[in-house]
Order: structure tokens, then C-alpha cells, then sequence
């Protein structure tokens, strides 16, 4: 229920909604202990952390170490971690790095690749700039994906030379077709070891690879830089750009704070709030393009704490803060790899997005069909109270006392699973279906046993609404 905290617990549920999946109440009661700066502090620095423990898994998923070309249960596995996870924070910057370098498992059909460009991204998700670019060029699902393995220095294939400038880091209007070419040829070379056959080998990582032998050593100009410029020096100019400071910023700011317009908009739409892409270009400049203390001024910003419930859940945020109200999962169990299936029929399916433009985001994720499947789920989920979860909700609205009112059961609601912002109509609304079933009576077993379906009830409820689907 309320507490004389709400304040405090409000602002904690934010930062925990959008720099993880969300929280059940006593997490988010055991963060809100903290000081706000800390829980910072301490979601930038995941080493401080044990990381979660995978291996039991393969008890369930024998495809985890198997020759199975399909990565539902390595997206299980990728649930798992969300939901468990001591550093929320490294799982939600190794999805938003997920979004901007799309890379798919659908052109190349091989696990393993696309396994470990996921786990690239977790080791370098809150790195340097250039350490993140260098380990997207030298990896192997990446350089499949746009085609560096066919990029050669005597045949320059401008594929990965084009999307590290447009989509990777500047955007367009920053560079010139010259620029792309000289990109190009900065990463001919640039390519992987073949890959050990999956069958009947299993799963083999596949390892990055220079020819020297194809490489273009010649003079290059690049962004008004000249020399012999290999892919290296390509990085370390793009990262030095002010353009790619309020790239990614503007990145940053659709997935973290508030639903932007689409990419390809952005060359003629303005930033809903220049000052926020202002503040992270600007630390981005001075700390030389340190993602994590870019982070640290967005986290810690007026704006970000502001926004509140202005940014649609993806599928796999809606998801896995479904499954952190339930209280599922917090062991091993089987059905993970069908939350594949779940998050595709909402539209998306991780490890292989549409396009390397990625997802299209914000209101763009809901439609009739998807809205429905995102209702159905969270009702399928949270409607048993003898789950963790649920049941927790249950006992804290039972502890207010031995009679609960119309309005203190929708307002605890709201509480517990938040807390969530509703707009007066849905509150009133809300509020008229309790009262049409009188108050919850907590004082013999009978009535009881009502009280908790009533609870159930109105969570189911709760989590239809239309604001359910804001972080």
C-alpha cells in the first residue's frame, strides 16, 4: 500500500522500469533504501556484482550446448537474465545496443554468431564509444550481416562503410559518399575464420580474422582526416564527432527517457528536447565519447526524472516486467524458450530484427493484434494467486486491515504494480466495477478466499489498462 515513502518509491520505480525490466515491491523497497546517486552508482558499475548463474539451464535446454540452429532458447536464456539479473542495467544497455546495431540470425542461420555478438555487446555495453564500434567490426554475425567478409581491396564492398556512418553512429547529412568509401576501404580485410560446421560439431564460436593480403593500405581521406587509415582510425574520428555525440544521444534518449520519432526522421524532425541531447553531447565531448558517463548524466538529469510513463514498452520489456510482477523464474524452469513466441506476436523477436535499421519503436509497437496479445498475456500471467508474485500482492493488501474499501483496493493496486500513473477516467472506472462488489472482507476463511479472487481480479485489470503499456 501507500507508504509515507511514495515519493521516493515512485521515482526508484522509474529508474528501475527504464535502467532494468522493472521490479516487484520489496526490490524495489530494498533499492529505495539508497540514496538515488547511489543506485546509480551502482547500476553503472556492474562488476560490483555476481553475475546470474546460467549453467543450470542446460538441465532444461539441452540446446544450450547442442547442435540446435535456433535461438528461442538462447532468448530464454536472455529472459532469464533480465528477470534475475543483480545488474539490470548491463541487460538493458545489451538490448539497446541490440536495437541500434541490428544484426539478425535470420541471413545467416548460425546460433553461435549471433550468440556471442549478444555477449559482445553485454562486455562492451557500457565501455568506450570505440571500443563498442571495434567490437562490432570485428564481429563475425556483424561482418556477415553487411557483408564485410565480401569487402576486398580491389573490390570495395560499401555496405558496413555506409550503416557504421548512418545508422552506427552520425546519421545522415554528416558525411559525404567520399567518406563512405573510404570507410569501406579502411575495413576491407576485415573478415572471420569459416566456421566448423554445427553438425555434428555443435555450437563453435567463429573467430575474426585480418587478411592482410586484402587489405587497402593506400592513402585515404576520411571526414577531413588523411593517411593510410585502417578501420582503427576510422572509429576513433567518427567517435571524436559531435554528430555522433547526438546520434547516439538522440538514441539514448527514445529507449531511456521518451518515445522519439523514428530514425529516419531525424535529419529533419528536431529532438523533443534539445537540452537533453545538449547535456549528453556535452559529456559525451568532454569525458571522449565514455558511454557510462553519459549514462550517469542522463540518469542523474532534472529531464530524465521527469519522464514519467512518456515511452511504450517493447515486447520484451512489457514481457519481462510481466514476469518480474509474477514472481516466475526466479529458478529454472521450463517454458522459458517459448517467451520467443510470446514477444514475436507482439513484433518483435530478439536476435533477429526486421532490418539493420532495427525496430521501429514508441506507438509503433502497438496495434490491435499486438495490444491484444500484450492484454492476454499480462492477464494470462498475473490471474493465479498462488503465484510468488501475486501472491505477495495479495498478502499486502490483506495486511492493511481486516476490511479493504473500493478505492484502497484500486489505489493499492495501482500501487503494488508501479507505482502506476492512471488517467481519472480509468481510476473512476476502476473504482466503479470495486464498488459494485461492495468492500474486501478479510475476516473468516470464506470470505477471504473471495477477497484474494477479488485482488486477482482487479490486477488483471490493472495491467489491461492502457497506461500498463508505459514505462
Amino acid at each position: 500500500m501507500t507508504t509515507s515513502n511514495a515519493t521516493d518509491l515512485s521515482l526508484m520505480a522509474h529508474l528501475l522500469r527504464r535502467a532494468g525490466f522493472g521490479s516487484d515491491r520489496a526490490e524495489l523497497e530494498r533499492y529505495a533504501e539508497r540514496s538515488y546517486e547511489e543506485v546509480v552508482d551502482d547500476l553503472l558499475s556492474p562488476d560490483k556484482f555476481d553475475d546470474v548463474e546460467e549453467e543450470v539451464l542446460t538441465r532444461y535446454y539441452p540446446a544450450l550446448h547442442a547442435a540446435i540452429d535456433n535461438p528461442a532458447s538462447w532468448n530464454g536464456r536472455w529472459f532469464y537474465r533480465m528477470i534475475n539479473t543483480e545488474k539490470p542495467l548491463e541487460e538493458k544497455m545489451t538490448l539497446f545496443w541490440h536495437g541500434v546495431f541490428a544484426t539478425g540470425w535470420t541471413k545467416s542461420e548460425h546460433t553461435p554468431t549471433i550468440v556471442d555478438h549478444i555477449q559482445m555487446l553485454r562486455e562492451n555495453c557500457m565501455a568506450n564509444f570505440r571500443e563498442l564500434l571495434m567490437g562490432i567490426s570485428k564481429d563475425p554475425a556483424m561482418i556477415f550481416w553487411l557483408d564485410n567478409n565480401e569487402n576486398h581491396g580491389t573490390a570495395i564492398n560499401e555496405n558496413y562503410g555506409r550503416e557504421i556512418l548512418e545508422l552506427f553512429s552520425m546519421g545522415i547529412s554528416n558525411y559525404t559518399e567520399d567518406d563512405i568509401k573510404s570507410a569501406a576501404r579502411a575495413f576491407t580485410g576485415w573478415t572471420y575464420e569459416q566456421p566448423v560446421p554445427l553438425y555434428p560439431y555443435g555450437q563453435r564460436s567463429v573467430k575474426y580474422l585480418f587478411r592482410e593480403d586484402d587489405h587497402d593500405f593506400e592513402e585515404k581521406t576520411f571526414l577531413g582526416h588523411s593517411g593510410k587509415l585502417d578501420g582503427g582510425d576510422i572509429i576513433n574520428i567518427i567517435a571524436e564527432q559531435e554528430a555522433t555525440a547526438r546520434f547516439i544521444g538522440r538514441h539514448l534518449y527514445n529507449f531511456f527517457v521518451a518515445d522519439e520519432a523514428q530514425v529516419p526522421a531525424w535529419s529533419i524532425e528536431p529532438p523533443a528536447d534539445p537540452k537533453a541531447i545538449d547535456d549528453m553531447a556535452k559529456t559525451w565531448m568532454d569525458s571522449k565519447a565514455d558511454i557510462r558517463e553519459v549514462l550517469r548524466t542522463m540518469f542523474n538529469s532534472d529531464w530524465f526524472k521527469a519522464a514519467r510513463f512518456q515511452h511504450v514498452k517493447s515486447p520484451t520489456e512489457f514481457v519481462a516486467g510481466v514476469l518480474k510482477l509474477s514472481g516466475e523464474y526466479a529458478e529454472p524452469g521450463p517454458n522459458l524458450h517459448k517467451l520467443e513466441g510470446t514477444i514475436v506476436a507482439m513484433g518483435q523477436k530478439l536476435m533477429d530484427p526486421p532490418s539493420v535499421e532495427g525496430w521501429h519503436t514508441g506507438k509503433e509497437w502497438i496495434d490491435g493484434g499486438t495490444l491484444t496479445e500484450r492484454v492476454n498475456y499480462a492477464v494470462d500471467t498475473l490471474n493465479d494467486p498462488t503465484k510468488p508474485g501475486v501472491k505477495s500482492i495479495i498478502d499486502r493488501i490483506k495486511a492493511a486491515g481486516e476490511s479493504t474499501s473500493p478505492t484502497q483496493l484500486v489505489e493499492g493496486i495501482l500501487d503494488l504494480v508501479g507505482p502506476l500513473e492512471v488517467q481519472p477516467e480509468t481510476r473512476e472506472t476502476l473504482i466503479a466495477h470495486a464498488e459494485s462488489e461492495g468492500p474486501l472482507d478479510w475476516s473468516s476463511e470464506a470470505s477471504a478466499n473471495t477477497s484474494e479472487i477479488r485482488v486477482v481480479q482487479m490486477l488483471t485489470l490493472v495491467v489491461s489498462a492502457r497506461e500498463f503499456q508505459f514505462a
